[in-house]
């Protein structure tokens, strides 16, 4: 399978936080030929171990399978159908989405608001709010009770749209774009050696807590760890130092949730291997699984690595997919130089 495929189909694929199954099991096969062993802990997270010429040292790579969606709070007369979010939706790009409703079977449906011929002048200045927001089904108020109970969820429906050069739009590149990053990774693996043990995790509901990241790194107990995520890409009037470029590579995170060596590591290879990459910083705890695994045990050192994306938490998350790439690159060659020495200067 070329990476492009894969990218679309996972991105097509419904994982909300809390209901990655069905995706877990589609990453399980696209994974399997790479890997030497799979499994799901209790959480759900999916685990893949590549396994090493030595064992040693274990390196857990991950990126999250979930995706932001919505669940059902209440069934109003009509059968409209009000929700809350799952992670952190920009409200003001939800009216005329469709979803898919995963209720006693998957039924279809359409967010709908007031139409501004109905609206007050008042609320025409203003954007929709999610309590303002409903879910039309097209069913009666009673079939829509009978299939799609309070607590149901639902996740938003896109088809992946190429555009020009590498760049390519749909829902959920936050964060299937890491996930993709692991399984380039993986490819590259199969050409070269390694002494470590590779877990690569597909973790789940991270959009609700980094809750997968914690229980897996628990599990695991590993001696370092790359988290793979999304920053946010550049657009007009974005600060420059609030943003990366689409097409120029990877990008390194510093600060205090990473660990300096494995950030110096990672720039080295990039170097060497004369592999695209940008830098950033982050003064406190980034907003990704590296969060979670390094304060996990006793602490596990972490880098990051992250795929500049735009228009993040939205259904047409824009992302280069020559950086998807690249990452896989870089994370393959780093995982190539693994060795005790590395592991002796992490703890120093």
């Amino acid at each position: 399978m070329e990476l492009r495929v894969l990218l679309q189909e996972i991105s097509q694929r419904d994982g909300v936080s809390g209901f990655e199954q069905l995706l877990a099991s589609y990453l399980s096969q696209q994974f399997e030929v790479f890997v030497d062993e799979t499994r799901t802990d209790h959480l759900g997270n999916l685990i893949m171990l590549k396994k090493g010429s030595k064992g040693f040292p274990r390196v857990i790579l991950c990126a999250h399978m979930d995706e932001i969606g919505l669940m059902v709070t209440k069934v109003e007369k009509g059968g409209f159908l009000r929700f809350t979010s799952l992670g952190g939706f920009d409200v003001r790009t939800l009216p005329g989405q469709v979803v898919t409703l995963y209720g006693t079977r998957k039924v279809k449906g359409i967010i709908g608001f007031t139409a501004p011929h109905l609206q007050t002048d008042t609320e025409k200045k203003k954007s929709a709010e999610m309590d303002q927001l409903f879910i039309d089904t097209g069913f009666p108020e009673e079939q829509v009770k009978e299939l799609i109970p309070v607590g149901s969820v639902a996740a938003l429906q896109r088809s992946v749209v190429e555009l020009m050069n590498q760049s390519c739009a749909g829902k959920a590149m936050d964060d299937r774009a890491g996930i993709a990053v692991l399984w380039q990774c993986a490819t590259e693996l199969q050409k070269l050696t390694h002494e470590a043990d590779v877990y690569f995790v597909a973790t789940v509901q991270e959009e609700v807590g980094v809750r997968g990241a914690v229980v897996s790194t628990y599990g695991l107990t590993p001696d370092l760890g790359v988290a793979v995520d999304v920053c946010h890409g550049n657009i007009p009037g974005a600060q420059e130092h609030q943003v990366s470029e689409l097409g120029k590579g990877p990008v390194i995170t510093s600060g205090p949730n990473i660990h300096p060596v494995i950030t110096r590591k990672l720039t080295t290879i990039a170097k060497d291997y004369r592999l695209p990459f940008q830098k950033d910083v982050s003064p406190g705890p980034t907003g990704t699984d590296a969060r979670a695994i390094q304060v996990s045990m006793e602490g596990v050192p972490v880098g990051l690595l992250s795929i500049p994306l735009r228009y993040m938490h939205t259904s047409v998350e824009l992302l280069d997919l020559d950086d998807v790439k690249q990452g896989g690159r870089l994370l393959a060659y780093f995982v190539s130089s693994l060795d005790k020495n590395l592991v002796e200067e992490l703890s120093c």
